[in-house]
């Protein structure tokens, strides 16, 4: 699928590929043979989205990883990789992408933590951005994300719909809501861990409802 000149894949549960000159992984689960990438994002250490079955096969010598620090120890034994690690409010910028942590945490369940420090990720291309909310709920600092679609920019808000370890899909339609993004995509769903397709359907519906355009992403095969 095209966002202005950037090509984004859905590779299942919570995992996308997006690509221009680079090629960029967020948090792969059980993916296909997608041939190697150049950088690699996490979002945090659960099975689900630190795979290291699934990392080494996109890896190949000087991959990019990002990811939080609870990560590190799961992944150090890949060989040949540049490992960042980064926490809510880190910046980094590889060549024409600028890449940004933000804040991911439950608010009154246990699974994701406030003090655990995992984090969504803000990625911008060019005048494009896409918004990885990662697992997470409706949280405040959604708020502080509203400014990336009134800046010329076209962003992508790519939220969790499943409930119990996320936000369900009212939360999530919700958060769309608050953050206004041109195109909203749901995620987190799908592939045995939590959530349906009827959770992304029920999510569509809602975000029709206020006027925010949204899709289902096909799973790339």
């Amino acid at each position: 699928m095209k966002i202005g000149d950037i090509d984004i894949e859905f590779l299942g549960h919570s995992g996308f590929l997006i690509r221009n000159r680079k090629r960029i992984v967020i948090d792969p689960y059980k993916i296909k043979d997608i041939g190697k990438v150049d950088l690699i994002l996490i979002t945090h250490g659960h099975y689900d989205h630190c795979s290291i079955e699934d990392i080494e096969k996109l890896v190949e010598p000087g991959t990019v990883v990002v990811c939080t620090a609870d990560v590190q120890s799961k992944i150090l034994k890949i060989e040949g990789i540049d490992l960042q690690i980064v926490e809510a409010g880190y910046k980094l910028d590889l060549d024409e992408i600028r890449i940004e942590a933000v804040p991911a945490y439950n608010i009154r369940k246990d699974y994701h933590p406030k003090e655990e420090g995992w984090i969504g990720f803000v990625i911008k291309i060019g005048n494009n951005v896409f918004y990885h909310a990662g697992d997470s709920d409706f949280i405040p600092e959604m708020h502080k994300l509203t400014g990336h679609g009134k800046q010329g920019n076209k962003f992508v808000a790519l939220l969790p719909v499943s409930g119990k370890y996320v936000m369900t899909a009212e939360q999530a339609a919700e958060a769309a809501s608050v953050l206004s993004p041109d195109l909203a995509i749901p995620m987190h769903y799908g592939a045995g861990v939590a959530g349906t397709l009827k959770d992304a359907e029920r999510f569509i519906a809602l975000c029709k409802e206020k006027n925010i355009k949204a899709i289902i992403m096909e799973k790339l095969e």
